[in-house]
């Protein structure tokens, strides 16, 4: 049966259309975050005091020692610094951000607040207990507490100033440490989102993606993908734990930082604080400076480590600041909303259990081809020498397109979150990136039109395809159109196009 290109192209148009309809029907609510309506005080905030900025003297001489902590499942190493100075000095646990690594990414500033005066400890993050899909926000509080007891013991620290710093993550982590335990004198929190893991990282992807001129679509699939992740972290809710800090607190942010919702921040932070009873809070946001208190990922913003040796050093003095939040106005144009949770068929679980049954309909093809060829039986036709060869031909580059497409877009997300991570990115490549992605989804639709065409033609002619042939059609048309319908879900049939 021969169709001509006009009625496949028909064919084809009705059923991206089909699949643009399931894929709106099927998917949850747009995410959509509004506009920011920030309390009045953020408009204009107050500059920074001069004497939290005044110079600090980095005249003491320091030494590094480097510590085995035992811990719940394993040993940390810990590098201390402490100056060689005589009498106590204040102390500070640094508590990292997400993502695995050293205790040497504070060693910079380390050194720096040791020549300030003030002994720091850093330690290595846990990898029992801690993975990509599952962290224990509790967990790494008591590793922090068992670190600050280490620095509590020590004849040059003065326990009732020695406290816990903690970036990004770590803002999750360090309110619960100080809650546990009221010796902790003070906390000092650096990025801190205070909003679910979850409502952060779609804030920043969303800032992310519109400072690229991404498309509706890419925020789609991408919030789409994160609802059905089942990490039971992702909404933790950091609020109970800072109703529970009752020591002083500084607080700081950058007015650069694309990754945490800095107002909102301190608004849950403030009004937290507010239920405990606890008013002894500084917050100071940073002109120009990012996530992690740099200027453009160089060098630290000028007012940084003096603003935070001098709260530390002055303290109890500078628990009770004049100005609470000060410093240079922020400007957070949009909230950190909810992403929508997926429906069952879009959870996580679902979506590969999809992709895995799709994979094994691709490899059935080969193996039942090569299985047959081992046990000699004749590939042969019932009808035509000429038909199945060109269908196996179709079915082959049709497999292809579909690993193609699953590839594509592995590496598209990819591309998305290393731009997010590095806090940069170029338009062109996003754009780009979704062009190919959508396209291979289309090349595969058209590619499953004309196979299923030219199949049901053979049929129609008197063709019987052997058992093994059967298996081969059956294995790559369903698990293509398993992918089409994942496709769907994640809206690359959407309109417009």
């Amino acid at each position: 049966m021969n169709v001509g290109r006009g009625t496949l192209g028909v064919i084809a148009g009705v059923l991206m259309v089909v699949l643009a309809a399931v894929g709106h029907l099927l998917s949850p609510p747009a995410f959509d975050p509004p506009p920011l309506s920030a309390s009045p005080e953020f408009k204009a905030i107050p500059p920074q005091p001069a004497a939290e900025v005044r110079p600090v003297a980095l005249t003491h001489r320091f030494r590094t020692e480097t510590v085995l902590v035992p811990a719940r499942n394993e040993t940390l190493k810990a590098t201390i610094r402490a100056p060689l100075s005589p009498g106590r000095h204040p102390a500070m646990v640094f508590v990292q951000g997400s993502g695995s690594g050293d205790g040497g990414e504070f060693a910079q500033q380390a050194e720096w607040l040791a020549q300030a005066g003030i002994v720091t400890l850093a330690y290595d993050k846990r990898t029992v207990g801690y993975s990509f899909r599952s962290r224990d926000f509790g967990l790494l509080a008591d590793d922090a507490l068992r670190m600050l007891r280490v620095l509590r013991a020590r004849p040059d620290v003065d326990p009732a100033r020695a406290g816990i710093w903690g970036v990004s993550e770590g803002g999750w982590v360090v309110p619960i440490a100080a809650a546990r335990d009221p010796q902790v004198a003070f906390v000092v929190l650096v990025s801190s989102p205070n909003v679910s893991p979850l409502r952060q990282v779609a804030w920043a992807l969303n800032e992310q993606l519109l400072r690229l001129h991404a498309p509706t679509g890419v925020r789609d699939l991408l919030t789409r993908a994160m609802g059905g992740v089942g990490f039971d972290f992702l909404r933790y809710d950091g609020v109970p734990a800072l109703r529970g800090i009752t020591q002083p607190v500084l607080a700081l942010y950058g007015t650069d930082d694309p990754s945490i919702p800095f107002v909102e921040s301190t608004e849950t932070l403030v009004g937290a604080l507010a239920q405990a009873g606890n008013a002894d809070y500084t917050i100071r946001f940073l002109k120009g400076a990012d996530h992690a208190m740099r200027i453009r990922g160089g060098p630290y913003a000028a007012d940084y480590l003096p603003t935070l040796a001098n709260w530390i050093k002055d303290l109890p003095g500078t628990a009770k600041p004049a100005v609470p939040i000060a410093g240079a106005t922020p400007v957070q144009r949009f909230a950190a909303a909810d992403v929508p949770a997926a429906p069952w068929w879009g959870d996580g679980t679902i979506v590969w259990l999809t992709l895995s049954l799709a994979a094994v309909g691709y490899v059935a093809a080969p193996v039942t081809e090569m299985v047959v060829r081992l046990r000699g039986r004749e590939l042969r036709l019932q009808t035509s020498v000429h038909l199945w060869p060109a269908i196996r031909r179709r079915l082959r580059r049709m497999a292809w397109t579909g690993l193609g497409e699953l590839a594509a877009v592995a590496a598209f997300i990819t591309l998305i979150v290393l731009f997010s991570v590095n806090q940069a990115g170029a338009w062109p490549a996003v754009q780009a990136g979704w062009l190919v992605v959508r396209l291979l989804a289309l090349v595969l639709l058209v590619q499953t039109v004309t196979t299923s065409v030219a199949v049901f033609g053979g049929l129609r002619d008197g063709w019987q395809p052997t058992l093994w042939q059967k298996s081969v059609l059956a294995g790559v048309l369903g698990g293509t159109a398993l992918l089409l319908l994942t496709a769907a879900y994640y809206g690359l049939f959407a309109f417009p196009w």
